[in-house]
């Protein structure tokens, strides 16, 4: 298929409730999407860069120049037959996995249009339905915290993912266990942590949790193989994740037991499912972790979380949760037993909402191959 043309958008969308990190507070998202066009059809992507460079040095006030300047000219005009062959077309740009994997995945979803084929199927992904989680900012309160949690678990939720941060743990979780004992439990760190934290981590090990994520420095393998040898409970690497390479590393020293495969932050789907495949090599199991996405990115989280080794809960929950109305045809929801059924429908099997898209977006180019 050629690639025939290229839009990148600024959307803009408020979000239902804020969601606290130890980052910070975001209460509504600019997001980047990206529809490739080539031989009639239509690809979409969505890149999860954030608003600022906090959880990673990508944001968007340098993915889009990123794209414009060098990315999508690579990608324009070319003759190609999947989107496994984006990552050599981008290789001279160092970095920008989040700006790469907007554009790669749109290549992905438009190769599974044209082959009028289940994205899920062109990914190698096996499973029927997904486990879903749901992870849980910082609230005001932890009575707060409290009364997500319930209502989470009765829309049938199979784990619960809380932030925490220094001031915002071991007290929060004890109230979490002292209410229910056996709820499959997790908390995410992004990295609020050090060393120097160690003692009070392994109190972290009496609530049973089924991992704690990302405890320390966000480039870090070595330290949290150190770490992982002190504590009972599992570490999942998150941000140090960023290739297969890493994920061999990490699996190599150590330094956790379960990984979180973020498709935007590992460059796209082929580094993605080349992490996935180092991961069960190495009979680590991983899930797949959300960017705060529209249903764009949502639903191909969807497609990638049907492959063989994502045995754990993901953070693929329903759009509800987190927007008004979404930009996709259905919405995605979960059942109410914690699962997602997945389509046999062309690409994702989920439709934009173009007027919709149209009516948020804030700044829009469109590039065209000569």
């Amino acid at each position: 298929m050629k690639i025939e043309a290229i839009t990148l958008r600024e959307i803009r969308m408020p979000l239902v409730h804020f969601f606290e990190t130890s980052f910070g507070r975001t209460s509504s998202r600019r997001i980047l999407l990206v529809t490739v066009y080539g031989d009639g059809a239509e690809g979409w992507g969505e890149s999860v860069v954030g608003e600022d460079p906090f959880y990673s040095s990508e944001w968007i006030e340098a993915a889009w120049p990123t794209m414009t300047t060098y990315l999508i000219p690579a990608l324009l005009g070319k003759q190609i037959n999947s989107g496994r062959e984006c990552p050599s077309l981008f290789a001279r740009v160092r970095g920008h996995r989040m700006a790469k994997a907007g554009l790669e995945n749109a290549v992905w979803q438009l190769e599974a249009i044209q082959k009028q084929q289940p994205l899920w199927k062109l990914l190698g992904g096996t499973r029927r339905e997904i486990a879903c989680g749901v992870s849980i900012g910082i609230q005001d309160s932890v009575e707060q915290l409290l009364e997500k949690i319930e209502r989470e678990l009765a829309a049938g939720y199979r784990r619960i993912k809380v932030k925490v941060k220094p001031g915002w743990d071991v007290n929060v979780l004890e109230r979490i266990r002292s209410r229910w004992a056996d709820i499959t439990l997790s908390c995410d760190a992004n990295s609020a942590y050090t060393l120097d934290h160690l003692e009070h981590l392994r109190e972290f090990d009496q609530f049973h949790l089924l991992m704690i994520e990302q405890p320390l420095w966000n480039d870090d393998i070595y330290y949290h193989a150190r770490l992982q040898k002190e504590l009972r409970t599992a570490i999942c690497l998150d941000e140090s994740i960023e290739s297969a390479r890493n994920a061999a590393f990490a699996a190599d020293a150590g330094a956790c037991r379960i990984v979180n495969i973020k498709v935007g932050r590992v460059g796209g789907f082929s580094e993605a499912l080349a992490v996935h495949d180092v991961c069960q090599s190495h009979k680590i199991p991983v899930w797949c972790g959300g960017m705060l996405e529209t249903g764009i990115g949502r639903a191909q989280n969807i497609a990638l979380s049907t492959l063989a080794n994502f045995s754990l809960p993901g953070d693929v929950s329903a759009s509800k949760r987190y927007w008004k109305e979404d930009i996709i045809d259905p919405e995605v929801e979960v059942s109410a037993q914690g699962t997602i059924p997945i389509t046999d429908r062309p690409g994702t099997g989920y439709r934009v909402k173009p007027e919709l898209i149209e009516k948020l977006t804030a700044r829009k180019e469109t590039f065209r191959a000569h």
